[in-house]
């Protein structure tokens, strides 16, 4: 079944799936989904189902539908498609692919981690005495997107399946994977500096590159 994934800012909020004729996307009570962003319209975009083919519709909204980075009217959608409405992103999965592209998260448990610009005010969050690091997006729909690990933990998964933990100490910080019987193929095991990494915490070094179902993600202390 074909489905949407609903992201923001990387995290996970919610998969839909596209069973019936059409969905609505808004920011209005009574869409099918409503996006409380106020840069979404009241009634922003339609997804339509038309035989074998689904499209993305918008519906004349203020600040338009963006498909892969460009703003569309109706478009047919394909595999991988991302679409950006507002603040808000979906993926669009078609599970009769053979090709599997997962949507990579990057949360904070307890806390949701932050955007950062690195230009501004770089380490204005960090605890004195304490190193405080980050990792740069490299690939992918989030491509450099810079995101501030803060918390004492940082999961990393795709769609909603948690894989690794970034751990952060005093001084340093360490990775390690979390069990997990969910994954489709083992080329989505992540990676760091491209071996498979086990639950064993590695420590991070500045320029490591962190691998996720093929998303990559560059580790960084800011100074």
């Amino acid at each position: 079944m074909s489905k949407l994934i609903l992201t923001l800012d990387g995290a996970v909020i919610r998969e839909y799936p596209i069973e019936k004729d059409s969905l609505s996307i808004g920011r209005k009570h009574g869409n099918d989904i409503q996006l409380n962003d106020l840069t979404v319209s009241g009634r922003h975009a339609l997804i339509v189902s038309m035989g074998e083919h689904i499209y993305v519709d918008d519906l004349g909204s203020t600040n338009g539908t963006l498909m892969n980075g460009a703003r569309v009217a109706k478009t047919l959608l394909k595999h991988g498609d991302v679409i950006q409405v507002g603040n808000y992103q979906f993926t669009y999965y078609d599970d009769t692919e053979t090709e599997y592209e997962p949507t990579m998260f990057i949360q904070a448990e307890i806390e949701e981690t932050q955007l950062i610009d690195t230009n501004n005010n770089p380490g204005a969050n960090a605890i004195k005495g304490e190193r405080l690091g980050g990792v740069k997006i490299i690939n992918g729909p989030l491509a450099k997107k810079t995101l501030e690990l803060r918390k004492p933990f940082n999961t990393i998964g795709f769609n909603g399946i948690k894989m690794a933990v970034i751990s952060r100490a005093t001084d340093h910080y360490t990775i390690s994977a979390l069990k997990s019987h969910k994954l489709r193929r083992t080329g989505d095991a992540p990676m760091l500096n491209g071996k498979v990494i086990s639950t064993e915490s590695i420590r991070l070094k500045e320029k490591d590159i962190i691998e996720l179902a093929g998303t990559k993600m560059e580790f960084f202390y800011l100074h």
